[in-house]
């Protein structure tokens, strides 16, 4: 493992403390009802979520890579402007397939799976934070969204079923969890065989700068918590993966950069694709 790998491939925070103040931040934002523009907590705090500038939620959406389709298809305040990128876009999702959400938010990215696998297929959503949970049961209604359920639990301790989804979603959500070797060694036990796993992340690209790693603010906006794409693919190999890939995205900087008033946080993160596929027979 490199030295930047040893240094800040976490976050500086412990377990606890981590898990804490992810979910307080993300409380926040679910039960927060202020105008599109202050959604990044107060105009005085500098550090914003992914996406959680001062662009209408849409706008922030559509340089995640959504279409207008896609925005247009959900009901409700399912799209809450937060992200680094749009899984949907590298899932390929097929008519009846059981997808599975981790980290779901509010429901926007559970919803427009739902669409592609159809009445036949199924949506699960995973999130830690109870009040997400609401958020998104309550969305679930506005768009009748039958073959789609939230449930309450933490990424590193799925409350699904062995070998009982087709495809793992998640958007930005990885990289907040202080334990992401558990957090795959779960997406390995819950994928079906030949089931594959395709997120949008953010991974290190270079040293995280000096303080930023251990300050909570940081590691719940999704800046201070990635790994390097060594690192992530070291974990998922050990997870039981096949067919690995990580691949970064080149203009993620034009968003990135925005997410913090003190530095440009591109100069050391970058949003990435990351896919695998769980093999037909597992190794024993």
């Amino acid at each position: 493992m490199s030295e930047m790998e040893d240094s800040s491939a976490e976050s500086g925070l412990d377990a606890q403390t981590q898990r804490k103040v992810v979910r307080e931040r993300y409380a926040t934002i679910a039960t927060e009802d202020g105008e599109e523009d202050d959604r990044c907590c107060s105009r005085e705090r500098s550090r914003c979520s992914p996406a959680e500038t001062t662009l209408p939620t849409d706008e922030t959406a559509r340089q995640l890579g959504y279409s207008d389709t896609e925005l247009e298809s959900v009901e409700g305040d399912a799209n809450l402007g937060l992200g680094c990128g749009n899984p949907q876009a590298i899932a390929s999702l097929n008519a009846g397939e059981r997808v599975l959400d981790l980290g779901s938010g509010a429901g926007f990215d559970c919803f427009l799976a739902a669409q592609e696998v159809g009445e036949t297929g199924s949506v699960v959503g995973v999130d830690m934070t109870p009040e997400m949970v609401e958020k998104a049961r309550a969305n679930a209604g506005r768009n009748e969204a039958d073959t789609v359920e939230f449930r309450l639990g933490e990424i590193e301790h799925l409350p699904v079923s062995d070998d009982s989804i087709d495809v793992i979603i998640s958007n930005c959500v990885v990289n907040l969890s202080p334990d992401k070797p558990q957090v795959f060694d779960e997406a390995f036990r819950v994928l079906r065989p030949a089931g594959r796993l395709a997120i949008s992340d953010v991974v290190l690209t270079a040293e995280v700068p000096s303080g930023v790693r251990a300050d909570p603010d940081s590691v719940a906006s999704c800046v201070a918590g990635a790994s390097t794409i060594d690192r992530l693919e070291t974990i998922l190999t050990d997870a039981g993966f096949e067919s690995v890939n990580i691949s970064p995205k080149d203009d993620s900087d034009e968003f990135i950069r925005d997410w913090d008033d003190d530095y440009d946080v591109s100069e050391f993160l970058v949003s990435a694709a990351i896919t695998a596929r769980k093999p037909v027979v597992a190794d024993e």
